[in-house]
């Protein structure tokens, strides 16, 4: 036995990543979903008695670019292959279904604001991270602004590990926290001792905090 696992754990690596984005993709199907309908029901994920706070403007400009030309694109494309329906059926509802996704991606972040209330605060980034902060982990939470490209999501800082749910590379939002939390990405849980995050309001914000917190 022992001489199998170590020719076979290399064969099972491909497979294993590809589970880990077949899931992913799963999620995020999900989430966009769930997104519509929330919007469709206005529901938004905001706790009882808290505050959404939305972050989205960086990239609204963006996303509406591309739901307005993939949108355009569905009637150029069926034009074009219009005389051959084995062709045209697949591409107009591969279109459909693309047009539906980006507007779901985009809902994700109007229907999961970030949420200040009793209970605490809560960090989010579409459908994909959501981050609860209890009032009793939070040590202080300031302004600070931080521009970073291709920078990971958890990265060491002088304050310990630091999530940054950024926005066009940015945050505006410095969250230090009292002791380690555990948050989830994707099929990784990492413990963080910081939270950065960008938030549209941002004195809405502060203020909001400051009347849960000295």
């Amino acid at each position: 036995m022992t001489d199998i696992a170590p020719a076979t754990e290399p064969r099972l690596r491909p497979l294993a990543r590809t589970a880990a984005l077949a899931r992913a993709a799963w999620r995020a199907e999900v989430g966009v979903w769930q997104s519509l309908y929330r919007w469709l029901f206005r529901r938004p994920r905001v706790p009882r008695g808290a505050s959404g706070f939305t972050y989205h403007s960086p990239v609204l400009t963006i996303l509406v670019v591309f739901i307005v030309l993939s949108a355009v694109e569905i009637p150029i494309v069926d034009l074009i292959v219009h005389d051959w329906p084995w062709v045209r059926i697949p591409l107009l509802a591969l279109g459909i279904w693309g047009v539906t996704w980006m507007i779901g991606l985009l809902l994700g972040f109007l229907t999961r604001p970030h949420a200040v209330g009793p209970d605490g605060i809560r960090a989010r980034y579409g459908a994909e991270v959501d981050v609860d902060l209890p009032w009793d982990v939070v040590a202080s939470v300031e302004k600070s602004r931080d521009v970073l490209e291709k920078a990971p999501k958890i990265r060491d800082e002088p304050h310990g590990p630091t999530l940054a749910l950024r926005m066009q590379h940015e945050t505006n939002v410095l969250v230090v926290l009292e002791r380690p939390v555990t948050v989830r990405l994707g099929d990784r849980e990492s413990e963080v001792e910081a939270v950065r995050l960008w938030v549209d309001d941002l004195d809405g914000f502060m203020t909001a905090v400051r009347t849960h917190i000295p």
